[in-house]
């Protein structure tokens, strides 16, 4: 990275941290710091809801699958728009009926308090997990970047560059505290800035790419499926069973669920949640095409490093800072996101019952510290990744085999009376025991000869999703057979959903013009700094120009929106 390039990214982090200030004066209630008062556009939900799946992890997970694997890895990651289009026709909407502040809430009343512990403790140490891992892949392609001279205080001698430790120090300082400050808000808009300019940067990446394709230079073998939408371990099986637990994920996870929560009306969850199902059907080509391209030019890179080495191949001087920029900021998205719904979680049903005449300043502080306490939990688990079996192994393994039994009861106790809380126990405690089974038996050999272990070895993917999706559906769907009928608690949720009512709006809420006013002022500022970028570089000039054009046109549309808005509100 060019000096110029840290200019960059540091701008940007302090960015992200103005805007994290800007909205804390907003959290003057719990409600407000975890659900956005219920008054957040459909649209800004469902963008952060597109970014909250997408990280850093995803260009080292899945970029890297990408370049050793082909186009089965856009396959499998468009599975999720498909998932996102059910979740908005099938559940969205029934997580706004239910007028819950958390999905916690919702636990309780559908599956009382021990249920909640179950979902509290299983799920935020799954989410640590993961977004640990997110916060380590993005601390591994700006370590990539950054060589230094021997005896420099920040660098890692086995590597001889930058030191990964600090790296991730750094970045998860900065998400910690802008989410601290602005709470979900802050986390909301962060999403939506870091959206468009993470769009924009791979759209810039892809062409130049494709120049350098076709400069003259020899181009390397790819594998014969490189091609193909499956391969031997991705089959179409897999996709099916990929869409299933996506469809749990996105339709029950509780950084999803927030967002279906956090929206005025019923109508504005469906639409979040099929924003969110469109923009991965199309999203995927474009941003797996770099590390595809990639391949053919320098076949021996190390996969989890061919995204942003395809990046400083191709982009001028400061262009690389600000895809590094991005990708910090999708994976605080993602970080952030996280660390707000556990902080609600922690406050609403632990501290909130502890000091039930707490008062709502009380709330909020102690929201900040749980926020703080998981923050620094997760920036630890980030340090031991390279010792738990990698980014892709972790990432596929959780996905793959453990929300599924966590989140399926959620959805069908969201949708139907006829189960209770021992089948949320016995769905989680069946599908565990069996994937740790499955899991312990292949590593210790237990029955390495059967046909079975050998079935396994082969499709060990499959087995992922049979575990995570297959199994607990199965067990759910025996359960609401033989069910007598509806759980007692049903009665609660059905209450609250035919007491049904949307956020009351102001014509000032209505209209409320600081989410526009913040896009539009994040994207002149960016605009602004890319075509001064001209002044740093001999070549990529047109195209820094072009690129620089295209963010301050966005940017006028959202300033025309913020006109509009202010007019509405004082129609004199």
């Amino acid at each position: 990275m060019a000096p110029i390039d840290f200019v960059v990214l540091a701008a940007y982090l302090i960015g992200t941290l103005l805007i994290g200030l800007r909205y804390a004066g907003r959290n003057r209630r719990s409600r407000d710091m975890f659900a956005a008062g219920g008054r957040s556009p459909w649209w800004v939900s469902g963008l952060s809801g597109f970014m909250t799946l997408k990280s850093a992890g995803t260009f080292v997970v899945w970029g890297g699958l990408a370049y050793r694997e082909g186009v089965v890895a856009i396959a499998i990651n468009t599975c999720i728009g498909i998932a996102g289009l059910l979740v908005g026709s099938l559940v969205a909407g029934r997580w706004r009926r239910t007028g819950v502040t958390t999905p916690a809430e919702f636990v309780q009343l559908r599956f009382g308090p021990q249920a909640v512990q179950l979902y509290t403790w299983a799920m935020m140490g799954m989410r640590i997990v993961s977004t640990g891992v997110a916060l380590y892949a993005l601390s591994v392609m700006l370590v990539a970047l950054v060589p230094l001279e021997p005896g420099h205080l920040l660098r890692d001698d086995a590597t001889g560059h930058l030191s990964l430790a600090m790296a991730i120090g750094v970045f998860g300082a900065v998400v910690v505290a802008y989410t601290v400050t602005g709470g979900l808000w802050a986390v909301l808009m962060t999403d939506v800035l870091q959206f468009i300019v993470l769009q924009l940067a791979v759209l810039f990446v892809i062409p130049l790419l494709w120049w350098q394709l076709h400069s003259g230079a020899p181009l390397a073998p790819v594998p014969e499926t490189f091609f193909q939408p499956f391969s031997s371990q991705y089959t179409l099986w897999f996709m099916a069973g990929w869409v299933a637990v996506h469809f749990f994920l996105v339709g029950a996870e509780w950084a999803f669920a927030q967002r279906y929560i956090c929206v005025p009306t019923e109508r504005d969850a469906r639409w979040s949640a099929w924003l969110f199902g469109a923009l991965y059907l199309i999203s995927p080509t474009l941003w797996l095409t770099p590390p595809l391209l990639y391949r053919m030019l320098q076949p021996d890179a190390d996969p989890e490093q061919a995204y942003i080495l395809a990046s400083q191949l191709v982009l001028p001087a400061g262009m690389l800072g600000l895809m590094m920029a991005a990708m910090f900021s999708a994976t605080a998205s993602a970080i952030s996101g996280q660390i707000n719904v556990f902080a609600g979680v922690l406050t609403e049903q632990f501290y909130r019952r502890l000091r039930p005449d707490a008062s709502e300043r009380r709330l909020v502080a102690a929201g900040r510290l749980f926020a703080l306490l998981v923050g620094t939990a997760l920036i630890a688990v980030a340090w031991c990744v390279p010792r738990m079996g990698g980014a892709e192994t972790i990432v596929l393994t959780l996905t793959g085999m453990l929300l599924g039994p966590l989140m399926a009861p959620t959805i069908w106790g969201l949708l139907s009376g006829r189960i209770g809380t021992r089948t949320v126990f016995a769905t989680a405690g069946i599908s565990f025991s069996i994937g740790a089974l499955v899991r312990l038996g292949m590593d210790l050999g237990w029955f390495a000869d059967s046909a079975p272990a050998r079935w396994i070895q082969a499709n060990p993917r499959l087995t992922d999703v049979l575990v995570g999706a297959v199994l607990p559906v199965l067990i759910l769907s025996i359960s609401h057979v033989i069910a007598k009928g509806p759980a007692p608690q049903w009665q609660r949720v059905r209450a609250r959903i035919d007491a049904y009512a949307p956020t009351p709006m102001t014509t000032v809420d209505a209209n409320d013009h600081a989410p526009a006013r913040t896009v539009a002022i994040s994207l002149t500022v960016t605009g602004v700094l890319t075509l001064a970028l001209i002044a740093f570089n001999d070549t990529g000039r047109t195209a820094l120009l072009v690129f620089g054009a295209i963010l301050l046109l966005i940017a006028a549309v959202a300033w025309r929106r913020v006109v509009r808005q202010l007019r509405a509100q004082h129609p004199g």
